[in-house]
């Protein structure tokens, strides 16, 4: 069943969105307080919000029946494309058997290293597809994309073309990140800095020139890339006009999430052992947390990301799936919503500006996505839920009923 569907002769609006109980998400709102009324849109853009129908109304008016809407959600960290399966590691773990071991015979993100470079760009396309599909049925309107497992300036290039495309086959809005840093290829285990130097020289300039990434992200990690090779790979970026994101704190702390921030990074991800030098830090720079609950679950860590101080300087929270085959294999936003609420102490309402206006800001699009506003792109999403605590509470239930992507209605 689809919405019910007036047409007028003489629209002043192009979508009327009749009958809605809606959660604005704008900041410094008073809780997220449910209000009814009417929503208009124009140009893919929402145009007018009322309690009460305008006398002009628009060239299709929807009775959406008292449904919850809120802002599409925003899965801002993800790593989408990829070929290849490590269900086998993941059993081989819980076998007793060590990483290293796992590693030592291929495994690891060298295994998906390994099959995403095999794969064609029509390949990486096609499989990625029905986790995509996970992560829209859940009410996801906008997606986060990294590179990373290429590794090579084509095979970088090629995941990248291929998380673009996606737009040609799902309704759907992709931004990219370039992570070429995320792990020292095969081919460059001995010389981890010769291999920042084809990220830096080659592969983010050719990225920049194609307009193939809308940021570059690094995994600053003890088993990835120190300060010092980072802080190269960001100001390369830089010299290139690519927004900044970084993989921060996840195993120890280096000080990665002040270095992100001290290049106005948009976001540092993961932060678990993040301290209060470096909150402070994002916090005088606007970077946004992106705490990332799946991998945290995935893993069973036991380091949790430090909430209170978070809060205490007021620093913005996002929340994402981290999406990928080794560490976080879920593509269902909503389950990290929960996940946010039972693993992290997060309140229903943190997570779901955790998954809207933060998660814009972490994308550097809050001021056109992420909130119900005038003049924010029309990207909504429909709920057959009584509250918006249900959408970090129950789960495995479908509830979503539709979802608008600038205006344009869609039901997958």
């Amino acid at each position: 069943m689809t919405l019910p569907t007036q047409d007028l002769a003489s629209p002043l609006y192009d979508l009327h969105l009749a009958n809605v109980r809606y959660v604005s998400l704008v900041p410094n709102a008073e809780g997220y307080q449910v209000q009814h009324g009417h929503i208009y849109i124009k140009h893919g853009k929402i145009a007018a919000i009322s309690a009460t129908p305008l006398a002009d109304d628009a060239a299709q008016s929807r009775d959406c029946q008292n449904k919850l809407v809120t802002p599409g959600l925003i899965d801002c960290h993800t790593h989408l494309i990829y070929a290849g399966n490590r269900a086998n590691e993941f059993e081989m773990r819980l076998n007793g058997i060590p990483y290293q071991t796992i590693a030592q015979q291929g495994g690891g993100i060298l295994s998906t290293v390994k099959a995403t470079r095999q794969a064609s760009q029509e390949q990486l396309t096609e499989i990625a597809l029905p986790r995509l599909d996970g992560l829209l049925t859940s009410g996801v309107t906008s997606v986060e994309i990294k590179s990373g497992y290429g590794l090579t300036l084509n095979d970088e290039i090629k995941m990248l073309r291929a998380a673009k495309s996606l737009e040609s086959y799902r309704n759907v809005r992709i931004s990219t990140t370039l992570l070429a840093a995320h792990a020292v290829p095969p081919e460059f285990t001995y010389a981890p800095d010769q291999y920042i130097d084809l990220v830096c020289n080659e592969i983010i300039p050719s990225v920049a020139e194609e307009k193939l990434a809308n940021s570059v992200d690094v995994f600053c990690e003890s088993i990835g890339f120190n300060l010092a090779q980072t802080e190269r790979v960001f100001q390369a970026a830089h010299q290139h006009g690519l927004a900044i994101k970084g993989h921060t704190e996840q195993l120890s702390n280096l000080g990665g999430s002040a270095l992100t921030a001290r290049y106005n990074g948009l976001s540092a991800d993961h932060i678990e052992y993040l301290d209060e030098q470096g909150v402070k830090a994002m916090a005088s720079s606007g970077t946004v947390a992106t705490l990332l609950p799946g991998a945290f679950y995935f893993l069973r860590e036991t380091q949790t990301p430090p909430i209170e101080l978070l809060r205490k300087h007021q620093v913005p929270m996002a929340i994402a799936t981290d999406l990928n085959p080794g560490t976080s294999p879920f593509a269902d936003l909503t389950m990290m919503m929960n996940m946010g609420c039972t693993l992290f102490g997060l309140t229903p309402e943190e997570t779901l500006r955790g998954v809207t206006a933060n998660a814009a800001q972490a994308l550097g699009v809050s001021d056109s996505r992420g909130q119900i506003a005038l003049g924010y792109d029309a990207d909504l999403a429909l709920w057959d839920i009584e509250h918006p605590a249900e959408l970090s509470y129950l789960q495995g239930v479908k509830r979503l009923y539709a979802r608008l992507i600038q205006g344009e209605i869609s039901y997958v």
